[in-house]
């Protein structure tokens, strides 16, 4: 990602993030300007043709931080990630978004390709993240953590963790509290890859 690429980022995620998800949570030009300056080599984007269509967002985060599994705000210091630890052990995911007319192309499984090799080559322990559940909320299904061990036994499809879990990440749990997200019962399943 370069300083050319933050317009079509910032554009992406209404659209891969509409109502009822709250729009005061999407990426603006400063947060993302922010993760380029912190960690410029953590940030993704895929193009088609010079237009932006994918993005990765990425922050590395201590052992402690990864181990908690705090609230989003305070693992990974807010928008602005200033949690960002250069000596940390995790590479943790903020944010993956494709734009909904060029899913089902690859675009994000070489995106997390780009997470797993920075993993690597920068000898770090795992990739970690953590996902939403839009699909809980119409579920019927509760609580979250049911509903989660659910979707990984492959008893019920998830929008955005059954996707994760065919990109060979491992399901960890759910945290609870996690952030303002009523759609995922405010929570959010924990997810890692480890490199062999």
């Amino acid at each position: 990602m370069s300083l050319g690429d933050v317009d079509g980022v910032v554009a992406l995620q209404p659209l891969c993030f509409p109502p009822p998800f709250d729009p005061s949570l999407l990426w603006q030009r400063e947060h993302i300007e922010r993760h380029l300056a912190v960690f410029p080599a953590g940030q993704f984007v895929a193009t088609v043709e010079g237009r932006v269509v994918g993005s990765a967002s990425n922050t590395i985060i201590s052992e402690e931080a990864w181990r908690a599994h705090a609230p989003w705000e305070e693992t990974v210091g807010g928008f602005m990630i200033e949690t960002f630890d250069p000596t940390g052990t995790t590479l943790y995911g903020l944010d993956i978004s494709v734009d909904p007319a060029f899913r089902g192309r690859g675009i994000a499984r070489a995106l997390y390709q780009a997470r797993f090799d920075l993993v690597r080559e920068k000898g770090l322990t795992r990739y970690g993240t953590t996902c939403r559940l839009p699909g809980f909320h119409t579920s019927g299904v509760g609580p979250p953590e049911y509903y989660a061990d659910e979707v990984v036994a492959g008893n019920r499809t998830d929008p955005t963790l059954t996707p994760l879990l065919k990109m060979n990440l491992t399901y960890l749990g759910v945290a609870m509290d996690f952030m303002d997200d009523p759609e995922s019962g405010n929570s959010a399943a924990i997810l890692e890859w480890r490199p062999e």
